[in-house]
Formats: structure tokens, C-alpha cells, sequence
């Protein structure tokens, strides 16, 4: 089961973990020290890795840098935001400007106009993209 699955640092780190940190904290600088300070106001949550991700338990679901934070033991949902991580990698900078805040805002602000003209929250570009990549995953 995906979801149970961590990365013990005792068994050693890939290389493949020790490159996505390192882009985290400097290309993903941004989103990185946002999902930082989030960790540390939810320090007594469960955490765990994954990916080279830092995994927090929490009633919602976000994605900063290396730190996701999810709501549900899903494997698709944590998939799901493990993918906004690789966006993240892709973008850099700008990820917060072309993913972070609108889908903060589609999150927060469009529940009604979505209930109304049944649309699902999934169908905006920046769930689309990564749902597509979590698609390419292989676990």
C-alpha cells in the first residue's frame, strides 16, 4: 500500500531523492520555505517521506515545494499532490503564480459556481496537469 510506504533514512537515500531536494530548495526555493513554516506550525502532526517529500498529515490537502500536506490515507489523493511537488521542479519560481494561488483560489472561492455548473474541482488546468503526471508514476 502506497500510502504506508516511506522512505527510512536509515536504509539510505537514492540519488534520484538527494537531486529532487536539492532542486526543492533552490529552483522550488519559494514554495519550499512557504511549506516549511506550514510544517512547522503543524509540527505535532504525523509526518513521513515519500518520494523525498515530507508528508504531513492534515485535514486539507497542499502542496509546497517538498512538503505535502494531505487531508485523507488516499494513495490517489497523495499521488495527486505528490505530482504539484514535479510541478513544482518544473517551474520553479513561477509555480506559485501558475499553480499555487489559482488553485488555491479554485479551491476556495469556486465551490458554488462549480456545484452549480457541475464541474468537477479536478477539471481546472492545474489538477488536469497534475493528475496527468501522477498518472505516469510507477510505484
Amino acid at each position: 500500500m502506497l500510502y504506508n510506504k516511506s522512505i527510512s533514512i536509515s536504509k539510505g537515500v537514492s540519488a534520484t531523492v538527494v537531486l529532487y531536494i536539492m532542486l526543492q530548495c533552490t529552483w522550488g526555493f519559494l514554495q519550499t520555505v512557504a511549506g516549511f513554516v506550514l510544517f512547522l506550525i503543524l509540527g505535532k502532526r504525523k509526518h513521513f517521506f515519500h518520494r523525498g517529500a515530507i508528508v504531513t498529515e492534515w485535514k486539507y490537502s497542499v502542496s509546497l515545494g517538498m512538503f505535502v500536506f494531505v487531508g485523507l490515507k488516499n494513495n490517489e489523493l497523495l499521488r495527486h499532490e505528490y505530482a504539484h511537488t514535479i510541478q513544482s521542479l518544473i517551474l520553479g519560481p513561477l509555480y506559485l503564480f501558475i499553480i499555487g494561488i489559482p488553485s488555491f483560489a479554485w479551491a476556495a472561492f469556486f465551490k458554488k459556481y462549480r456545484k452549480l455548473n457541475n464541474i468537477k474541482y479536478r477539471s481546472f488546468y492545474t489538477e488536469k496537469w497534475a493528475d496527468s503526471i501522477a498518472g505516469s508514476f510507477r510505484y
